[in-house]
């Protein structure tokens, strides 16, 4: 398993909240494990005890998706780094199930899941991954959706560096909602430019002696 799709782990547990919407679907063992998916072993040790640890984590990734959204690249970076301190992980080689077309294995970096607990576990791998991704394709690529009232993180893969939104339909309610807003400014303007024109004309009416 490259390094690179682990980055989706900080991705998917911030985005099991959504602060502005008053929403948490962080709220159960079994929404842990499917953080996990089914095939993990770490999925299987989760307890009562991992939805507030995890909520925990939660918090920290998301001041670092803010950090870097807001620009604020070395803070960023500081509050990754400070999670890779705290939740380091176990980087194996391996070869299981990658094949190439002679038989022999396709070696790739693993990240080993023996942590003491489910969280420790699921911290490591997202804030390794994070960092990867921040490190490869640098900090500006990390966001959260502009999409009000959104705000789900994302990973900006585009090419040119312009993803705003977390998803197609929040770029198109967005549109939707800046055509709209620039509708009425027009209709505003109109009206105001047509009273203006009224008022001019009724001063400029000679005086009757």
């Amino acid at each position: 398993m490259e390094l690179a799709y682990y980055s989706d782990y900080a991705v998917r547990l911030v985005n099991t909240e959504e602060p502005a919407r008053n929403k948490d679907s962080l709220t159960s063992v079994e929404a842990v494990r499917e953080l996990f998916g089914a095939a993990s072993q770490m999925a299987r040790r989760a307890n009562d005890a991992d939805v507030t640890r995890l909520r925990s984590v939660r918090a920290r990734l998301r001041a670092v998706f803010a950090a870097a959204d807001s620009g604020d690249h070395t803070q960023a970076v500081d509050l990754l780094n400070s999670l890779l301190l705290e939740f380091p992980v176990s980087p194996q080689i391996s070869g299981h199930d990658h094949l190439d077309e002679t038989g022999s294995p396709r070696w790739h970096m693993h990240l080993a899941d023996h942590p003491s607990n489910a969280t420790a576990g699921y911290a490591a791998i997202a804030a390794m991954g994070l960092a990867f991704h921040l490190t490869e394709f640098g900090a500006d690529r990390l966001g959260l959706c502009q999409a009000s009232p959104c705000r789900n993180a994302y990973l900006d893969t585009s090419t040119n560096r312009s993803r705003r939104y977390c998803s197609d339909r929040c770029a198109t309610r967005a549109n939707v909602a800046a055509y709209r807003a620039r509708k009425r400014l027009e209709t505003e303007r109109s009206a105001d430019t047509g009273r203006t024109a009224d008022s001019s004309q009724d001063s400029s009416t000679p005086t009757e002696r």
